[in-house]
C-alpha cells in the first residue's frame, strides 16, 4: 500500500468493503494514489464491516451490497442507527442499480450510490463529496431515484404476496403458505396490480423484476 506523506489528521480515513479480492484491490488503487485519503482497513463481509467501523470510525465507507453474513443494507441500517457518533458517510458501489436497490439505499441512510466500472475520478470525488455531508447520485442514478419514488411502495405483507405470485402459486396456495384466508390474499394481489400499474399477475411480475422488487438481497 503506498504511503501518504499527508500529515494523518487531514487525510480522509476509508473503510472498503466487498467479498470479492479483485474489487478490493481495484479501489484500494484507485484511493491510495491520493494524498488525502487513506484507506484504513479492508472487509469481505457485513458483519467484519459493522466490527471495523465501530472499532476504526472512518470518515468514509465504500461498501457493496451483496456481502456474507450481513447484506449492505443490514450494514448501513446497523451502523447509522447507533447512538454513538461520529457516523461515517457510506458510499454503496455495487453492479445493481434497480429502482429498489437505490430507493432502500438511500432510504437506509446511505449519502451516495455508484455502480461497480465508474470513473476513478469520480469515485475519488465521491469520496470526499460524502465525507464533507453532501450527496452523490450521478444522473442514471438519480433518474431511477426519482422514478422509484413516483412509484406507490409495496407493504412487507404485498412483497411476500408478490414473491409467491411470481412462483407461480394461487392465491388459495399463498393463503395457505402464509396462513391467510384467500380473499385476503385476492385482496393483496388487486392492491399490488395497482400499485404497480398492473393488468394481470404475469405484467406485475415483469413490472417487479425490472424494478429489483423480487431480487432477494
Amino acid at each position: 500500500m503506498k504511503t501518504s506523506v499527508e500529515p494523518a489528521s487531514q487525510q480522509l480515513r476509508v473503510i472498503i468493503a466487498d467479498d470479492h479480492p479483485v474489487v478490493l484491490n481495484g479501489l484500494r488503487a484507485i484511493l491510495t494514489t491520493q494524498k488525502d485519503i487513506r484507506v484504513i482497513a479492508e472487509a469481505t463481509d457485513g458483519e467484519e464491516t459493522c466490527r471495523l467501523c465501530i472499532q476504526l470510525s472512518p470518515d468514509v465507507l465504500v461498501l457493496d451490497l451483496r456481502m456474507p453474513k450481513k447484506n449492505g443494507f443490514q450494514v448501513v441500517t446497523e451502523l447509522l442507527s447507533r447512538t454513538a457518533e461520529p457516523k461515517p458517510g457510506i458510499i454503496v458501489m455495487t453492479t445493481y442499480e434497480s429502482e429498489e436497490d437505490i430507493r432502500r439505499a438511500l432510504s437506509a441512510g446511505a449519502r451516495g450510490y455508484l455502480v461497480k466500472g465508474t470513473d476513478p475520478q469520480q469515485i475519488r470525488e465521491a469520496v470526499r463529496r460524502v465525507a464533507e455531508g453532501e450527496f452523490v447520485l450521478p444522473a442514471g442514478i438519480a433518474s431511477k431515484l426519482a422514478a422509484s419514488m413516483a412509484h406507490p411502495e409495496l407493504s412487507e405483507r404485498e412483497r411476500q404476496v408478490l414473491r409467491h405470485i411470481a412462483n407461480g402459486r394461487s392465491n388459495k396456495e399463498i393463503g395457505q403458505v402464509i396462513y391467510l384466508s384467500e380473499n385476503t390474499v385476492k385482496g393483496h394481489v388487486k392492491t399490488i396490480l395497482k400499485k404497480l400499474g398492473a393488468l394481470d399477475r404475469t405484467e406485475a411480475v415483469a413490472i417487479a423484476t425490472k424494478r429489483g422488487l423480487l431480487r432477494e438481497i
